[in-house]
């Protein structure tokens, strides 16, 4: 995926950036990932899953393509993860003042950090609600503190935050864990919904914005991704939870990263598209 090569989410219904109340940056970086390469292949395999998504989401009765998608040419800094960073920063902020809804594709988790920082200025009194199978939540990895698995920590300096799914951690993060914001994927599929996801909400701000890393989901359905766990949730568990927060408080912006596309099974990269137009269906039919 190039500037030479600017391919649409969700081509059926082609707007320009003026047009569209919904705008998509890719970011195809991969530069600190530790184990499985390919995440900056993620964007794209995205993006072409979604030329066969249907525009009629059946469970909202809700047509959110009416609203307009224009997918930007992807960010293409690699410098360093702080330069990819502050380029995704600037992006991202160019369209919030624009008043358009961003959604970030990733590319590995840490493009996420330069899309929060510029709804964290844009939006007072937020919380960034992270669904992932790793807390994420160490200070520094491999000399640098913008590793993807330092993620959660550069965002926790910058708002509040919530872990759901989570099921793998180092020792080392404990003392940035904050037990009452994190929801374990082990306590998630033992319980009733009720429980844990009304205790989730309530630790949630009036707006939030929400970082979805694909490999939340159980590997069984979700192998595409560069560190894959077991034991992780499924479409519908994924997806009444992220309508009942829609419905309870303001999603102003969100991301999915982490995809690393198989050519020999495309069924995750459609599954990635879906989420994206799921979830801003629920966004949209909520306003």
């Amino acid at each position: 995926m190039s500037p030479s090569d600017p391919i649409q989410f969700f081509p059926d219904l082609p707007c320009t950036s003026d047009q569209a109340q919904i705008v998509l940056v890719p970011v195809p970086y991969d530069g600190t990932s530790t184990w499985g390469k390919g995440a900056d292949k993620g964007p794209e395999a995205l993006i072409r899953a979604s030329e066969h998504l249907e525009g009629y989401d059946i469970e909202t009765r809700y047509e959110v393509c009416d609203h307009g998608f224009y997918t930007e040419d992807p960010v293409t800094e690699n410098r360093s993860p702080e330069a990819m960073v502050q380029a995704v920063y600037a992006r991202v902020k160019q369209r919030l003042d624009q008043n358009k809804f961003c959604i970030t594709l990733g590319g590995e988790h840490s493009v996420s950090i330069g899309a929060v920082q510029a709804h964290a200025e844009k939006f007072s009194d937020l919380t960034v609600l992270q669904l992932d199978a790793h807390s994420d939540l160490r200070d520094e990895y491999h000399g640098s503190k913008f590793n993807h698995a330092c993620v959660m920590s550069r965002i926790q300096e910058m708002c509040s935050i919530v872990q759901v799914g989570i099921r793998s951690m180092d020792a080392h993060e404990l003392s940035r864990m904050d037990p009452d914001r994190m929801f374990f994927a082990e306590t998630i599929l033992g319980h009733r919904p009720k429980p844990w996801v009304e205790r989730a909400i309530e630790k949630m701000a009036p707006k939030v914005y929400v970082t979805l890393d694909l490999d939340v989901f159980d590997s069984s359905i979700m192998p595409s991704t560069g560190t894959p766990e077991p034991g992780g949730l499924f479409w519908y568990d994924v997806l009444r939870f992220l309508r009942r927060v829609s419905n309870d408080r303001m999603i102003v912006g969100f991301d999915v990263v982490e995809l690393c596309p198989n050519h020999a099974n495309r069924a995750p990269d459609f599954l990635a598209a879906k989420l994206v137009y799921k979830l801003a269906s629920y966004i949209f039919s909520a306003y």
